[in-house]
């Protein structure tokens, strides 16, 4: 069987595996009755690491707001800034346009190939330790844990009648988790708008309604899929899990159950002998730990999220009974199919398939570099008139009108003047001037339009090559003399 027909069956036999029980269990209903999990607390190498990730994750989304960068005076100076009122993205020193989106769609790519780099490499690695559900499901259950107790005390209140202790600490979790889903929709509006500014504002009642609708949708669905819903998003909403198959192959970790190793299984008492049986001693450890509910000895499953607990679970039981670690364990398929090999013995983390994700990553990565590094700090969009094209004059001669936006990027105010080429006689009208060539200031980061004519005397008509003649209208920096042009038409009547 090749290689995807593999994964394919893996995800078949994940589908099967997890909907058969159900169709089995009820043959007049198409839907299976929600089974609350409670899960237990791990502790372990891989729960720390989860820790670890989960203040670093949540730490970089609350705290990036407020991280200050000065930029000069009248620009905004929070470091990270979806500046959408003036269409542009401002990442410390770096400022994207609207009209630069295209560095946007180069970080997703990169972010994708990143994605696809790592489930090659190391499995759903993502999904248990950085995607957002997986990181705020986490602190739901840690506020959850915190005031109702671990599993076997919140499996005794929720079984329990309803009584002044358990009103107050269901009480308390939902507040706490209100709280939660509150503070975790306000801080995404602070990312497109001055963090001090807007937090002041939402305090004091006096921001705008778009503000605060934006607070309660994030806070309800925080509150709903962290809180309510926490493993059926990642069981039937997220689409990834379906998608991976097509990303392992045998070198790619993912976590499994030594089932050559660990059968047959049974309970075992302290003196008695290993002999004749596997190391699996029966205890439900592994389950107990799992935020999905699954149990891992059953094979590879789609609702395994990779989170490791199971892992750090059956370890500590291992200790307890004085058998070797790695019972479950990160492996891979190739491993497994080698029954006297380690867990990761040989593990390839160079091959073709990452070779050619890295390839990418540093192909695009060194295009968008090398194109912020080169540039223009001046921006020029032309657009004539299009009613009317053209105006024939009292005395015979033509008029077209232009409008042109000047963006700045820079950081300062610049000047700029304004000229035609390809009609050589040409003059030029600006409707906000006097002067037929004025000075046009554009002040740091903004965009500035400037209105005006091209005018041509009825002497000066013969130069035209027909109803469309091609005309370049540039703009130079009086400072710097440097200069963008953009190529045009001039209309007139045909010839």
């Amino acid at each position: 069987m090749t290689m995807m027909g593999e994964h394919n069956k893996f995800i078949a036999d994940t589908d099967n595996g997890s909907s058969g029980a159900k169709a089995a269990a009820s043959k007049t209903s198409a839907y299976a009755s929600h089974r609350k999990i409670y899960p237990k607390e791990a502790h372990g190498t891989f729960r720390a690491i989860k820790w670890v990730a989960l203040g670093l994750t949540l730490g970089v989304y609350y705290m990036l707001p407020w991280f200050r960068w000065d930029r000069g005076p009248g620009l905004p100076n929070q470091a990270f800034l979806l500046d959408f009122a003036n269409q542009r993205l401002l990442f410390g020193p770096i400022e994207i346009w609207a009209q630069e989106f295209y560095y946007v769609t180069g970080l997703l790519v990169i972010s994708a190939l990143s994605l696809f780099l790592v489930t090659a490499i190391a499995g759903r690695m993502w999904c248990g330790y950085a995607c957002p559900q997986t990181v705020w499901t986490d602190l739901m259950i840690a506020v959850e844990r915190f005031w109702q107790g671990d599993r076997n005390a919140r499996l005794r209140l929720d079984q329990s009648g309803w009584s002044f202790e358990k009103l107050w600490k269901k009480a308390a979790t939902h507040l706490t988790w209100g709280f939660v889903a509150i503070a975790t929709g306000g801080a995404f509006v602070f990312y497109f708008r001055d963090a001090p500014t807007l937090a002041v504002e939402l305090v004091h009642g006096t921001a705008s309604p778009i503000a605060y609708a934006f607070v309660g949708v994030f806070a309800f669905t925080t509150y709903i899929l962290g809180g309510i819903a926490r493993e059926q998003v990642c069981i039937y909403m997220c689409p990834w899990p379906r998608i991976q198959g097509a990303m392992l192959d045998h070198d790619s970790l993912f976590i499994s159950y030594r089932e050559v190793r660990g059968e047959p299984r049974g309970s075992h008492k302290r003196d008695e002998s290993w002999e004749g049986r596997g190391d699996c001693v029966d205890c439900k450890a592994c389950v107990a730990v799992c935020p999905t509910g699954i149990d891992i000895r059953d094979g590879a499953q789609l609702e395994c999220i990779q989170c490791a607990l199971c892992i750090d679970a059956c370890d500590e039981i291992m200790d307890r009974v004085g058998r070797p670690r790695g019972l479950i364990a990160y492996t891979t398929a190739a491993n497994l199919a080698n029954a006297t090999k380690g867990p990761r013995d040989g593990w390839r983390i160079v091959r073709p398939r990452t070779i050619l994700y890295s390839v990418l990553i540093v192909a695009v990565g060194g295009l968008m570099v090398w194109s912020l590094l080169n540039r223009a700090d001046t921006q020029l969009s032309v657009a004539p008139d299009r009613n009317p094209l053209f105006v024939t004059l009292s005395d015979g001669g033509l008029r077209d009108g232009y409008t042109v936006k000047i963006t700045n990027k820079l950081q300062a105010t610049r000047h700029f003047k304004i000229s035609v080429l390809g009609l050589e006689r040409a003059q030029l009208q600006f409707v906000e001037f006097d002067e037929q060539d004025p000075v046009i200031d554009v002040k740091p980061a903004e965009v500035r339009a400037v209105k005006f004519f091209v005018l041509i005397e009825p002497s000066e008509r013969r130069e035209l090559k027909g109803d469309s003649t091609p005309i370049t209208i540039t703009v130079t920096d009086t400072a710097t003399g440097h200069t963008t042009s953009r190529s045009t038409t001039f209309s007139g009547p045909p010839s």
